[in-house]
């Protein structure tokens, strides 16, 4: 089969290349899925340019690629609920990396029936994106009137947390470039903040929640605009202790800085590496089919087309998600 891997570590394009490879093997509680869509996340590219390599060894070459949507072909002995011909989505596990190809193997638990009103392609755009911005905010008990900044409102998980926050009845201030003011404000959110034009420090503050997508300097001022008391909830940010823990991570303790600030504010800090769960993904199954989700696509590349896929999300303009259909492959 054909599969898109990373090579070497370097640039996208030295990187990256498509190759024969083996149908991937599957256990007996996986399924066997033909790849119909994949969706690109800056975690892929990083991995590729070696960035991650001292957190996540990769064995090279390796297909690259978490996020997918397809049809089971094939079941493993133990697969109940699943049966030959259902259409899925899922974000596979670390171990089973590698949907940017004809074929994946996926632990069923990783693994859900995909939304029933929307395309292949649009499916592949939730699932990290959407695991990752529920455990963020579920993490810090969103609920109905709370105030929250979520950083970054046009990307893939901005996006989805804009849409998400205003389903549990918060009131949602977001931060964007210009050209995306109005396509932000049409996710809902309350309040759209330009920030080539506007301090968001200025026009968000007394918040309940701060969402932190971007890290650095973000995570040590959002304690700047949140009250007393208030949740700072991160993807980027350094881990709290707890998260530390169940990363492996023994005798951590919050940098001095950061420790500093959540005391001052009797603050709440929680950083959310995101982890598979078919659970979730049959929730957000559901929004999706009662419209209180929409997924959001940005481009959609062929498969011959892939490395020029992951060199255009390198470039940080991507509004939503950027998809590998692999319909010319079937």
């Amino acid at each position: 089969m054909k599969a898109l891997q990373i090579t070497k570590y370097g640039e996208i394009k030295d990187s990256l290349s498509i190759q024969e490879v083996d149908k991937p093997s599957f256990n007996d509680n996986d399924i066997l899925v033909a790849v119909k869509a994949a969706s690109l996340n800056p975690i892929d590219y990083k991995l590729a340019e070696g960035k991650l390599k001292d957190m996540l060894s990769l064995k090279l070459p390796a297909t690259i690629g978490y996020d997918v949507s397809g049809v089971v072909v094939e079941k493993g002995s133990k697969v109940k609920n699943f049966e030959i011909g259902d259409e899925i989505y899922s974000r596979v596990p670390q171990e089973q990396m590698g949907t940017v190809a004809e074929f994946v193997a996926i632990n069923i638990d990783m693994v859900a029936l995909k939304p029933e009103n929307i395309s292949f392609e649009q499916a592949s755009a939730l699932p990290l994106t959407g695991l990752t911005a529920m455990q963020a905010l579920e993490k810090v008990n969103i609920k109905e009137g709370d105030r929250i900044l979520i950083h970054a409102g046009s990307g893939g998980v901005g996006s989805f947390a804009i849409q998400f926050a205003k389903y549990k009845g918060a009131i949602v201030y977001t931060t964007t470039s210009t050209k995306n003011v109005d396509w932000v404000k049409a996710l809902g959110a309350d309040r759209v903040i330009d920030y080539k034009t506007e301090d968001y420090k200025e026009v968000a503050n007394n918040l309940d929640i701060v969402f932190d997508t971007l890290g650095d300097d973000y995570t040590f001022d959002a304690f700047e605009i949140i009250k007393e008391g208030g949740r700072v909830t991160t993807i980027v940010g350094p881990p709290d202790e707890e998260t530390a823990k169940q990363m492996g991570m023994q005798d951590y303790s919050l940098p001095e800085k950061l420790a500093k600030l959540k005391k001052e504010k009797s603050a709440e800090y929680k950083l959310t590496w995101m982890q598979p769960n078919a659970k979730q993904l049959e929730d957000v199954k559901i929004l999706v089919e009662d419209d209180t989700i929409k997924p959001i696509v940005d481009l959609i590349y062929s498969f011959e087309d892939a490395i020029d896929a992951y060199e255009y999300l390198a470039t940080g303009k991507a509004k939503g998600k950027v998809i590998i259909s692999m319909a010319d492959l079937f």
